[in-house]
């Protein structure tokens, strides 16, 4: 099927009749058409693209009662074209160009931003599952791709262990059957990696997704040692002796880029997606529009894997926005979006990041007792003064985890002789000592939990 670009028809008058005595109170896609009329051309998509039944829908797209729309399936085939041709965003920013137009989204007011999971078109497989399935999507692919040269590298027996979906099978109950057939998996697993390898294969083969994929998760299932006879010997546990990181672990041989992650005590294996929305004060009738107060509109979406941080999507979420000429006043977040160095990076962007910082994880912190914000700091003459009124008798300069800071310490004699030393210190021997964050950044973290506390 191929679009023909054409401009958006008028709506038909039986068809904006029916729909009127239909909807009297209207519906979203009634007001689209009505408050945005036509707002993209599809010359923007004919790259990508070579409803039936809903009377609002055709009202919208200015389709007559009797035409029969598309199939439904055509949207789905269709969003699948918008990612292959790289134009995902494309209607997004479409929209938001003639929402400007209308002043419904506009630099600056305020904006909220939050993360929600996607889950991935997978299964959702126990270990020993996924090895043997990343061995038999392998053995596909290559069947596929060089049936001579893969006829010379297995024989026949493989095809009773390989013949269909592993994570249709039913496993062994025994644990020491399931043990014997992870090790079957495995030593399969390394002789194609091996043969795929050899200096007699096409170079080419190493390179096909599934094999790509096989490797990397025998790096996380598997590991292979040297015997006191010189032999290789497969151990199951690679956890055992080192993993990859969890953000680099493959889930699933046929969609590498999903990841297992867990956020509010929800587990899932695929994606996690960000949404930005403007949340202002209700506004004064908007003459353009007609509507009684400004509603709530997305200016911004982030897909990432699953396993990536909100923290690290803070400052591209303001690249983007910033890029739309979209950027908020003040971008309220949840704590996993906020550091004090994002407040700090924000605010020179003319960004204002409004949310709770990460709670205190310091002893005294947990126990009601004198956290870093208690202490006075005199930046200019380096000495910092306790709430029992003791002063600091040192302050050093130092790189901690790659950022800059100052260490403060306290006299060991004044801190063991405090009354308040339980409130303070733990140690038997030694003063408190204090991490403290270049002053800006210090005053930033004071700032932000003083406001989280009103």
């Amino acid at each position: 099927m191929s679009m023909q670009p054409r401009p958006w028809p008028e709506v038909p008058v039986e068809t904006s009749r029916v729909v009127g005595k239909a909807f009297p109170k209207g519906t979203l896609p009634i007001r689209v058409r009505d408050q945005l009329g036509s707002w993209y051309d599809d010359e923007v998509f004919a790259a990508a693209y070579g409803v039936r039944g809903r009377l609002d829908w055709k009202y919208c797209l200015g389709l007559a009662l009797e035409d029969e729309g598309f199939d439904f399936s055509v949207l789905s085939e269709f969003r699948a074209r918008l990612v292959a041709g790289g134009v995902e965003l494309a209607i997004l920013d479409l929209l938001l160009d003639r929402l400007k137009g209308l002043g419904l989204v506009k630099a600056g007011g305020r904006q909220r931003t939050d993360s929600t999971h996607v889950l991935g078109r997978i299964r959702d497989l126990n270990r020993l599952e996924l090895a043997g399935e990343s061995v038999r999507a392998a053995l596909e692919t290559l069947s596929a791709a060089a049936p001579d040269w893969l006829a010379g590298v297995i024989d026949d027996s493989w095809q009773q262990v390989y013949a269909q979906r592993i994570d249709n099978l039913r496993l062994p109950e025994s644990e020491t059957r399931r043990t014997a057939l992870a090790v079957q998996y495995g030593r399969d697993g390394y002789h194609l990696l091996e043969a795929v390898g050899a200096p007699g294969a096409p170079s080419w083969l190493a390179e096909l997704p599934t094999v790509r994929a096989l490797r990397r998760i025998w790096v996380q299932q598997y590991y292979r040692v040297i015997d006191e006879h010189g032999e290789k010997v497969l151990r199951r546990e690679a956890s055992e002796h080192g993993l990859p990181p969890g953000r680099l672990c493959l889930v699933s041989v046929y969609d590498t880029d999903a990841r297992y992650s867990e956020k509010r005590g929800k587990s899932w294996l695929g994606y996690k997606v960000h949404f930005s929305e403007t949340c202002s004060e209700a506004a004064d009738d908007n003459p353009k529009t007609g509507l009684p107060e400004a509603p709530n509109l997305i200016t911004n979406v982030a897909t990432t894997e699953a396993s990536v941080p909100d923290v690290a999507m803070t400052a591209p979420i303001h690249d983007m926005t910033l890029a739309r000429d979209l950027a908020p006043d003040e971008h309220i977040v949840d704590a996993g979006y906020t550091s004090a160095d994002l407040l700090l990076a924000a605010r020179a962007r003319g960004i204002t990041l409004v949310g709770p910082l990460l709670a205190h994880t310091s002893p005294q912190a947990r126990s009601g007792g004198y956290t870093a914000e208690a202490f006075t700091i005199d930046w200019e003459h380096h000495q910092v003064t306790c709430p029992q009124g003791a002063t600091s008798i040192a302050w050093s300069p130092c790189r901690q985890r790659g950022t800059d800071a100052t260490v403060v310490k306290f006299a060991a004699a004044t801190c063991q002789a405090c009354p308040a030393k339980d409130l303070c210190t733990r140690s038997s021997r030694s003063g408190r000592q204090l991490s403290l964050r270049p002053r800006e950044v210090h005053d930033a973290v004071v700032a932000a939990r003083a406001g989280n506390a009103t």
